[in-house]
Order: structure tokens, then sequence, then C-alpha cells
């Protein structure tokens, strides 16, 4: 930075004000939002970790406490529920993610990636667009790059016996999963990353003991912070839950699972998800947006044609409805058990990774029938071309950088984060977003390639 100082600066500044152009022209403050800033509101006006009014406030769970604890802060300091301040803070956070990229660009390429790596995040419409909504994203792609460069840090002094990159590491990855449960995917690739290397040793011989002991210090610190998280639920909630519920229920709330597992028999794309999934519970369901493939015969049509329709009465799935729901499901599966094990998955991860990601804007989230206004469509067509780019620069700059060292830490995380959002019934494209500071690594690859050819 002090041998690029103005390139460093400008390219910041430019980062800054992209950020703030989608502050102030599209904040997100988002349903989720308010059931975080509701926690954070009570857990800070009346020690209650709760929902609810202040003479009514309930205990929960459903979320994990770091987002309501950033929350919390930023209401203390500039008041209950100023969300605008928290955007700002988010954009300096994101940032901060932009510099950790060109850190690991510069530690696993050379210092010219690490420049392009700067740019291209600083850039980058997608991490900009959410550090403008008060979500988790924004905190969880900088925890997630902050550990992964910590663990790059570690792996090149690891014969030296220095633990505290291991600390900070696993502290990383706790104040990851604090914000996310599925952060647990960034303790499980680092770990088998570890593992791996550990094997490696035995086999030829090596010194294998700073492995292990690098690999036991970053698990005993990674599951440290969900200690006094685990605690608080077994002694208010009466459950054991170290996390979070998967469907971020209470623990009496039904749990629709025969209606979840209908609809990962068909759902490939985030169109449904905000025409269908979303509505249920609560509002009624439109069958003429389902797609051709959630029937597979005419009778089956009038089967879910009717389900539907005495969905719409009830406007929630009761425990009689789940289980026609549950029966039906168990019928497509085991007729076309491929399509919902192999293909319906790679359909949703390819749609998390390709489509325009305007779930933020306000764009029709069927953009391809451009029937939305003028402006939604040029929205949605801008960000779906730069995606693309972003994408096809990554894996032109895999065929480079694939022999680098450690690269295959960053891939196992972007393999099993992938692998794992296959399995959702739910394919929304911010759940790429953890794994788009490897996206924009593997592409600074590609700019080191062609800088440096002789």
């Amino acid at each position: 930075m002090r041998q690029h100082f103005r390139f460093f600066l400008l390219t910041a500044l430019a980062g800054v004000a992209l950020r703030l152009f989608f502050i102030f022209r599209f904040p997100g403050i988002t349903t989720d939002s308010f059931i975080y800033g509701d926690i954070a509101k009570n857990w800070l006006l009346h020690g209650i970790y709760g929902l609810g009014p202040a003479n009514d406030i309930s205990a929960t769970y459903i979320r994990l406490p770091g987002y309501p604890a950033f929350l919390a802060l930023m209401f203390a300091i500039f008041g209950v529920e100023h969300y605008r301040a928290v955007l700002f803070l988010q954009m300096f956070v994101d940032i901060g993610t932009c510099f950790l990229i060109a850190d690991i660009a510069r530690r696993l390429i050379s210092s010219r990636a690490a420049k392009a790596a700067f740019l291209l995040a600083s850039i980058c419409p997608f991490l900009a667009e959410y550090a403008a909504a008060a979500l988790t994203e924004t905190l969880e792609v900088f925890f997630t790059t902050l550990a992964l460069d910590l663990a790059i840090v570690g792996l090149e002094e690891l014969d030296r016996g220095r633990l505290v990159p291991w600390i900070g590491c696993g502290l990383s990855v706790g104040a990851a999963i604090l914000l996310r449960p599925d952060a647990g995917l960034l303790l499980a690739s680092i770990g088998i990353y570890l593992a791996w290397l550990l094997i490696v040793r035995i086999r030829e011989r090596r010194a294998y003991i700073p492995v292990l002991r690098a690999g036991l210090i970053f698990a005993a610190v990674s599951v440290a912070p969900l200690v006094p998280w685990t605690l608080r639920n077994l002694h208010t909630m009466h459950r054991f839950e170290p996390l979070a519920p998967r469907y971020a229920n209470e623990e009496d709330e039904f749990v629709p699972m025969g209606f979840n597992r209908w609809v990962k028999t068909w759902i490939a794309d985030y169109a449904s998800v905000e025409e269908i999934y979303w509505p249920v519970p609560g509002d009624t369901i439109d069958s003429a947006k389902l797609p051709g493939r959630a029937f597979d015969s005419a009778e089956q049509h009038e089967e879910t044609e009717q389900l539907i329709a005495d969905y719409d009465q009830a406007l929630h799935v009761t425990p009689d409805l789940d289980a026609r729901f549950s029966t039906l499901a168990r019928d497509r599966i085991r007729a076309h058990p491929l399509r919902y094990y192999v293909y319906l998955p790679v359909l949703r991860v390819a749609d998390m990774w390709l489509r325009p990601r305007t779930e933020l804007l306000p764009s029709d989230p069927r953009w391809w029938e451009f029937n939305d206004a003028p402006m939604g469509s040029v929205w949605a067509v801008s960000l779906g071309v730069i995606n693309l780019l972003y994408i096809a620069a990554a894996l032109a700059g895999l065929v480079q950088a694939r022999f680098l060292p450690h690269m295959m830490l960053l891939l196992t995380f972007v393999i099993l984060r992938s692998v794992f959002l296959g399995t959702l019934e739910n394919p929304e494209p911010r759940y790429t977003l953890e794994m788009y500071p490897m996206v924009i690594l593997l592409g600074a690859a590609l700019f080191r390639a062609r800088c440096d050819k002789p």
C-alpha cells in the first residue's frame, strides 16, 4: 500500500462512492432487518433476547445473537432503530473486506494480483448492494474473508510454531457462526484442509505436530463463542440448540416439512421462492406460477391444484394438509429420484450463482420476461452481465491458479458450500455472496497471468 498509495486511495474512494449510491438509492431494510432490530431493541432496552412489544416480550432463539448484538451496539451509540448509521458502518466494513481480499491475493499470487483483487472487490456491485442492506451478509463476508486470510498466514508460518494466526482464525470463524449458522461450513472447510495436510505430513514422515496443534487450537477457539449461547438456550428455552432452528421457528411452532419437501421436488429458481415459497403461510398461492416440472401427470396436476385450493382457504398449512403434501412429494421422489437428488440441486446452485442479483432492487424476479419497468430490466440485464463477467474471469483464472499453494483451501470452501446450497428449498442468490471473495481472487489470478507473461 505504501508503494501504491494513490491507487489504493482512489480505488477505495470509488468503492465508498459505489456503496453510498446503494445506501441512498436502494437502502435495504427488509422484514428480516426488523426481526433482527426488534431482538436488538428488546435486548438493549429490556435485557431480554426476544421478540414482541415492551409489555409482552417473548424470549426467542430463532436468530443467532451476532447481528442483534451488532445492531444493539449501533442503537446504543446512534439511537434506537437508526438503520442508516448501521449501513454507513457496514460500508466501511465492506471496504475492509476489499483490503482482506487483496491481502490474500498478495500472499497466494502476487502484488499485481493484489491490486487487481482490490479493484475488482471495490467496484463489485454485489458486495456494495448488501453493504446497503441491514442484513448479516456484509459482516458474514468480512469474517469469512478474515478467517481465510488468517488461515493462510497460519499455514505460511506453520513450522514456526506461531499460534496467534490460528487463534484469530478461530475467533473469526466463531464470529461468522454467530452471525449465520451455515458459517459452520467454513469451520468444516478449514478443518478438512488441515486434516488433509496432517495426513500428507504423516505419510511423508514430516513434522506433523504443528498441524495437529494448529487444528486443535483452531477448532476449540471456533466453537468457544457458541458455549454461552448454547447455555442460554438450555436455561431459557429448555432446548439444546447451539445454533438456531433450521427453519427459524419458535419451539412450539409447527414446521410444514411435507410442504417443504414437496417444494424441493420442483423448485429451481429464485422467482419461485418469491411467488410460492415465501407467501406460505399467510398469503394465497397462484398455482399458475408453478412451473411445468411441478406436475408429472394430469392426475398429479389436478391433485396439486386441489392442495393449493385447500391451502388458500386456510392460509396456513395444517398438519393434515402437510401430510398430503408429504405423500405427493414421496410419490414424485420415488418416480424421479435423480431429478430430486441430482438434477434439481444442480439447477438451484446454478441459479444462485448465475441469475442477476437484483433481489434487493425494484426489479421483477422474472427478469427474462422483460415485462418490468424499463429501469428494472436495465438493472437486471446489467447486473446479470457483470455477474457473468466475474464468474467467467474466475473460471479462466482457476486454470492459472489451481496449483498455487493453499488454493485448495479456498476451493474446498466453495465446493462444500455450493453442495450445501443445493440441499436448500429456497435458492436465494445472496447465499453465494460469502464465496464471492474467492471469485474475485480467481479473477485476479487471471490478471496476474496476463501481466506476468514474458
